[in-house]
């Protein structure tokens, strides 16, 4: 399979490839950003992408790499591969943000995770992506620039639909920030085959009493049940009550996820099974960000 033609731009620098970006864009060329390639090339070459030109960013080492600042909130460049955040030392996630490391086995195979970026695949915006969910999840801040200069964009503001983010097209997403730590969360999900696209994903932030075991609130999100990953306030409702850490709260959490949403239908299961999964996997995710 080949893709479309197109015309291949190599970025030098962040105000070069905005530059470009917006020149492109103006004169209808519908340009796209390509880093790891690894989502958008796959759909180029069905031909179900068909950008005019590809402005490459892959060398802009400057958007590579994970810092937290003076307020414990966790900044990951938009370059950085899954398996550096995968591999990244506990010195630089810490006990706060385990859950991004543990969720990347998640994500394809090794080969794409050494070549797959973090901001790659939220600017892809696919449903189920486990990056997505995590940044819906944690209330991430998204960071782009363009010729007006950057723009922050909160996680829930910049998933619109399939595919779909807000970045404008002359805009280059430059980081993601998780503003506060997250001990007690968990990513799970089910797909046919590991490495599949999930047919649905679950993930939770639990908020624990200082004895360890009373919940006293907490946040859900799922993917692959709607256009876009979503936040669940009928089960965030139910861990709001609090009540003591076990099975009978996470499945009371699961059986308000699994009444709220109204799953699509297509060749990877039904509604109905879609609802049957939330409820497995939001239990499962429950119990494990607890027992962390």
């Amino acid at each position: 399979m080949k893709p479309a033609p197109f015309t291949y731009h190599r970025a030098r620098d962040l105000a070069g490839a905005a530059g470009l970006l917006a020149e492109l864009a103006a004169a209808g060329g519908e340009p796209k950003v390509v880093a790891g390639g690894q989502s958008l090339v796959a759909m180029m070459n069905f031909r179900l992408a068909r950008p005019g030109h590809l402005v490459d960013i892959s060398r802009l080492d400057g958007l590579r790499g994970l810092r937290t600042d003076a307020e414990g909130a966790l900044h990951i460049g938009a370059l950085t591969t899954h398996h550096e955040v995968e591999t990244a030392p506990d010195a630089l996630l810490g006990p706060g943000f385990t859950v991004l490391r543990t969720a990347m086995r998640w994500v394809g195979h090794l080969p794409i995770r050494t070549r797959g970026t973090v901001g790659g695949s939220m600017a892809h915006a696919d449903a189920t992506a486990e990056w997505c969910l995590l940044a819906v999840l944690l209330d991430a801040v998204l960071v782009a620039h363009g010729p007006a200069g950057e723009r922050r964009i909160g996680a829930r503001d910049f998933f619109l639909g399939y595919y779909t983010t807000a970045l404008e097209e002359d805009e280059v997403l430059t980081e993601v920030v998780f503003p506060s730590p997250a001990p007690y969360a968990a990513l799970t999900e089910f797909a046919q085959r590991h490495g599949d696209f999930a047919t649905v994903a679950a993930a939770v932030d639990v908020d624990l009493a200082a004895d360890g075991r009373t919940v006293c609130g907490g946040r859900v999100a799922l993917g692959g049940v709607a256009a876009l990953p979503v936040r669940v306030p009928e089960a965030e409702a139910v861990l709001a009550q609090g009540g003591r850490a076990g099975p009978a709260l996470y499945k009371a959490v699961a059986a308000a996820a699994a009444l709220a949403i109204d799953p699509p239908g297509d060749a990877s299961g039904s509604a109905e099974y879609r609802r049957g999964l939330t409820r497995t996997l939001v239990a499962r995710a429950c119990e494990e960000a607890v027992s962390q």
